[in-house]
């Protein structure tokens, strides 16, 4: 800015890496984090720099080039690698010997004898790049409509936010993939968001069914190998699609046009460390930074988003009506004490039965409760000593699998006891009320011939064992699916008709 810096305040610069430097609106972008979350700009500037390994170009790959020689003796398999090998200027050792359906011994071969010259090859892409034009989406009126209007959005290619407001099963992703195909068509690299849990695979595949290939994923559960590659071909602008939990909003892109926030209502949008942020928020502020367009996506849209929808700052696009002429749910309300559940149960009879049905018809079910654990309190049925957690004064919740007290509030655990602390008796600590796998436990009294898969956040396994869950309800390898929100986050199970 034109002051005169204390010379004992600059340092020797020691690196400089071989590195596509950030863009004026990303630094425009984390300047303007830094400022309005009160953070260091240290801090928000390393979570744009995530890979440091990344900042150095990616290895060459060894690669091999036909010449003009000849080998003494031709063999069918060596003249299904030469034939292949005149159609391509450089291969792989190994794509070549696959390509060709023969060991790369064959390959390995015809190169001693100066068949072919060694080469260095460009690293390979993370992942294909997606077409436009791969295959399309069979619209219906209203959503050719909305479609429109975020493909007019894109066109302009201008700052604008837009919510997609529609029913579950209303086509909201075909809609907001048709602007994705618009921006790429421009040449253009988009963001998807996605919170964390909604990455699962039945999206990736979708995506790869209307683009030809699937995004470049960006998660905490990624390799750091992986991880690397993606952060350097995004920043290279390599990567034309990324879809990623919310940290992915940090990426260097080099020429962002895009950014769909999809579930956009979704708590684990909000980051509670270090830099606290809501990332939905902070992808409109990149949009308006880099003036982009920003489509957030919901079936239950914030109350922030309808009301910036109202005050005119946002455009609706609305999809009243389930895609094919799908029915939408019948919904039920059962009244616990004119259909009270059995004695120690939680289950109403009511329920039982039309989970009865369901299984008898061979489809599934899902029973939904937003508690962890066994149960959210224990008490001494002598002394009526509750147990508690000693720094938060919050009930500690039984986990019965694992045989622990837990704190969800500051996470302090202890080992379940087997007489009160308080009186000393033995044998009369009760559990109140339900949680998830206490349910579970009813569950498997009623129906012992079903597959009962339970679901929450603090499962041993994590992301990856989640996901593999999630896949196998999704294919039909369980019959009753009992779990805490996240069950319950907009994922297509499209064998479940029940849910409770």
């Amino acid at each position: 800015d034109g002051d005169p810096v204390d010379p004992k305040k600059l340092k020797a610069i020691t690196t400089v890496f071989d590195c596509p430097p950030l863009k004026d609106d990303m630094r425009a972008f984390l300047a303007w984090i830094a400022d309005y979350t009160l953070s260091p700009p240290g801090l928000v500037a390393r979570m744009a720099l995530r890979a440091p390994p990344a900042f150095d170009p990616e290895p060459m790959v060894e690669g091999l080039k036909l010449t003009e020689m000849r080998p003494e003796r031709m063999t069918p398999a060596r003249g299904r690698v030469i034939a292949l090998a005149e159609e391509a200027p450089a291969w792989t050792r190994s794509g070549l010997a696959h390509a060709a359906g023969v060991s790369s011994s064959v390959v390995d071969g015809l190169a001693a004898q100066g068949v072919f010259e060694p080469v260095f090859l460009s690293p390979p892409p993370v992942v294909a790049p997606p077409d436009p034009d791969f295959a399309h989406s069979a619209l219906e009126a209203d959503q050719m409509h909305a479609a429109d209007q975020l493909i007019s959005a894109v066109r302009a290619g201008h700052f604008g936010v837009s919510l997609i407001d529609g029913v579950t099963g209303s086509g909201k992703t075909e809609v907001y993939f048709e602007a994705i195909a618009e921006t790429l068509r421009q040449g253009k690299q988009v963001l998807i968001l996605l919170p964390e849990i909604a990455l699962t695979p039945a999206f990736l595949e979708r995506f790869q069914d209307r683009f030809g290939a699937k995004p470049a994923e960006w998660h905490s559960d990624l390799a750091p190998k992986t991880r690397e590659r993606v952060w350097r071909q995004v920043t290279e602008g390599r990567v034309h699609v990324a879809a990623g939990a919310r940290s992915a909003l940090f990426l260097p892109f080099e020429n962002l046009g895009l950014i769909i926030v999809d579930e956009e209502h979704d708590p684990a949008y909000k980051q509670e460390d270090r830099v606290f942020y809501n990332a939905r928020d902070m992808a409109v502020v990149r949009g308006r930074i880099g003036d982009f367009p920003v489509v957030l996506v919901s079936a239950t849209p914030s109350v922030e988003s309808r009301v910036n929808v109202e005050q005119g700052r946002y455009a609706k696009v609305h999809l009243p009506s389930r895609f094919g002429g799908a029915a939408l749910p019948d919904l039920h309300l059962i009244d616990m004490r004119r259909h009270p559940p059995a004695r120690g149960g939680f289950l109403s009879p009511v329920m039982i039965k039309g989970i009865q049905k369901t299984l008898e018809r061979g489809e599934q079910a899902l029973l939904f409760l937003n508690r962890r654990g066994y149960a959210p309190l224990t008490l001494c049925r002598v002394c009526g000593h509750r147990f508690q957690c000693p720094n938060c004064a919050a009930w500690l919740v039984e986990h019965r699998f694992r045989g622990i007290l837990q704190c969800h509030h500051c996470g302090h655990t202890e080992k379940s006891p087997e007489s009160c602390p308080e009186c000393g008796t033995f044998d009369h600590l009760a559990a109140c009320g339900p949680g998830v796998e206490r349910i579970a436990e009813e569950v498997e009294k009623i129906f012992p011939e079903s597959r009962i898969i339970v679901l929450s956040s603090d499962m041993a396994g994590g992301i990856k064992r989640l996901r593999l869950e999630l896949e196998a309800i999704a294919k039909g390898e369980a019959d009753i699916v009992i779990g805490t929100q996240l069950v319950a986050k907009g994922h297509n199970f499209p064998n479940m008709t029940l849910v409770g």
